[in-house]
């Protein structure tokens, strides 16, 4: 079945998104990423509620979050190697009835165990459609201006997803209640599901199954859940303890076992040529670090907002609106900016805006207000941080050959989800370090809390400042076609596609 590309192309250049089905095509996937944007932080401001309702103890409280991240990063690579040789329409689908099944489990579950059981399927499910939808996305739209506007998007609708899960979570828990917060997916999926069937063409497996790199998928899904295992556990058990330590060391040992088995393989789950593609490492590393303070951003603000300034959930949730706002705006901007002056500068513009948002937020005062003290930081930080999610995406996939596009889709997400473990575990050590010690010196509760999380969302915006820096020597990808990068071919590049 001929691609989406050379129906709208039929011997012309003509642009694929000035089409009906091109232009439904990038809202499909673009709905599906908003959706798996969205439940990243959705749950947040629901966990009083669910506390409640199911006794669930604080300590397993976490897992209600830890437990979608845990699986949605450890699975990322899979997930978008397997779309590469599995077809990627076949595996979208699959992530979708998976994640449809885990969030009615989860509206539907009464007791903490079922609960916790459905955030981590569903994690899995996110992992596997997440990279599929990205990967189409880039081997649909001919690279050049097309391409650019439809990775804007995507990357725009990546940063207001984030955001808007917390204005959701907050809006659905005071509302119908916190069970909605999962059943709120099941008709988005299943207008994707109807989507993906009518829009996108059906593919031939590229590999057999016997052919396929199990012994890689084993050993780097090990390690990847290790890693955020440990890093998720970090905070509570402490850096050097000797179980974390054990954790990072066997988690670094699979990952090199891998790396061998890798090089060693006839038909690698991860062929190490990717990492030749210009500027894609770079990315991928930029992306990691600025997720880490992006991320942990809402983390720490929203912890500010509820407990010192007392806002209620649904107020907490609403509160992030503007940055839902700002960040259309700026994805909007940096989408067009990107063609004209290339994603280095963008970036690097970007995370300096963002970095000088997060610094306004990590000023909060003790007897601070929403409007005065939080309000302008969440204006300044997504008009940097959406033109950075932006040209990320796009540097990231720039002369991406379509048999690896998922895999760099893969890559793209997996940076993301490492950086948001990683900035949340340290970040929320250097917090708890501050509180703890000035409640030893007897400084009252509220203003401990306080320096905690200003200490912490300090250090996010250097890191923002690290995400720049990173930018800075990575190439200026302008969006050009590269050779290797032309939309999906017609015969199967790898393996044997019976």
């Amino acid at each position: 079945m001929p691609s989406l590309h050379d129906q709208a192309t039929p011997g012309s250049e003509r642009s694929l998104l000035r089409t009906r089905r091109g232009f439904l095509t990038l809202l499909l996937l673009c709905g599906i990423q908003f959706m798996d944007a969205v439940d990243t932080s959705i749950v947040n401001v629901a966990l009083p509620s669910i506390k409640h309702s199911l006794h669930v103890s604080q300590q397993s409280l976490q897992w209600v979050i830890s437990g979608y991240l845990l699986t949605y990063g450890g699975f990322l690579l899979l997930g978008g190697r397997a779309a590469d040789l599995l077809g990627r329409r076949r595996v979208l689908i699959f992530g979708l009835i998976l994640f449809a099944f885990s969030s009615l489990a989860g509206g539907l579950a009464n007791s903490q165990g079922l609960l916790i059981s459905a955030r981590i399927v569903q994690g899995i499910g996110a992992a596997i459609m997440a990279p599929a939808g990205l990967s189409i996305l880039t081997t649909t739209f001919r690279e050049g201006k097309d391409r650019n506007t439809a990775l804007g998007v995507w990357g725009g609708v990546s940063a207001i997803g984030a955001a808007m899960g917390v204005s959701l979570g907050g809006l659905l828990s005071e509302g119908p209640g916190w069970r909605w917060v999962f059943f709120v997916n099941l008709p988005v999926v299943a207008l994707a599901l109807g989507g993906a069937f009518w829009l996108l063409p059906g593919e031939r497996r590229r590999a057999r199954f016997a052919n396929f790199d199990s012994q890689g998928a084993l050993l780097v899904t090990s390690g990847m859940l290790l890693l955020i295992f440990a890093l998720v556990r970090a905070p509570n058990v402490g850096w050097s303890s000797t179980q974390t330590i054990l954790e990072l060391a066997g988690a670094a040992g699979l990952l090199v076992v891998f790396a061998v088995n890798e090089l060693r393989s006839v038909n690698p789950l991860f062929p190490f040529s990717i990492l030749r593609v210009k500027g894609l490492a770079a990315a991928d590393a930029t992306q990691l670090i600025a997720f880490a303070g992006f991320l942990s951003m809402f983390f720490f603000v929203t912890l500010y907002m509820q407990e010192v300034l007392h806002l209620s959930p649904i107020q907490a949730g609403v509160a992030y609106l503007p940055v839902t706002v700002c960040g259309a705006i700026s994805a909007g901007i940096a989408s067009q900016l990107v063609a004209r002056i290339g994603t280095r500068p963008v970036i690097v513009a970007g995370a300096l805006i963002a970095a000088a948002g997060i610094f306004w937020l990590s000023r909060v005062p003790v007897h601070g207000t929403y409007a005065a003290d939080v309000l302008p930081g969440l204006l300044i930080m997504p008009l940097g941080a959406g033109a950075v999610f932006v040209a990320v995406a796009t540097a990231a996939n720039a002369g991406v050959s379509a048999d690896k596009a998922g895999l760099a889709a893969g890559l793209l997400n997996a940076a993301g989800t490492l950086g948001s473990a990683l900035g949340i575990a340290i970040f929320s050590a250097i917090a708890t370090s501050r509180t703890r010690d000035l409640l030893a010196a007897h400084v009252a509760l509220p203003e401990a809390a306080t320096s905690g999380y200003r200490r912490a969302l300090l250090v996010a915006s250097i890191f923002m400042l690290a995400a720049a820096l990173i930018a800075s020597r990575a190439t200026n990808t302008r969006g050009q076609p590269a050779p290797g990068s032309t939309p999906e071919p017609a015969a199967p590049p790898l393996l044997d596609a019976n």
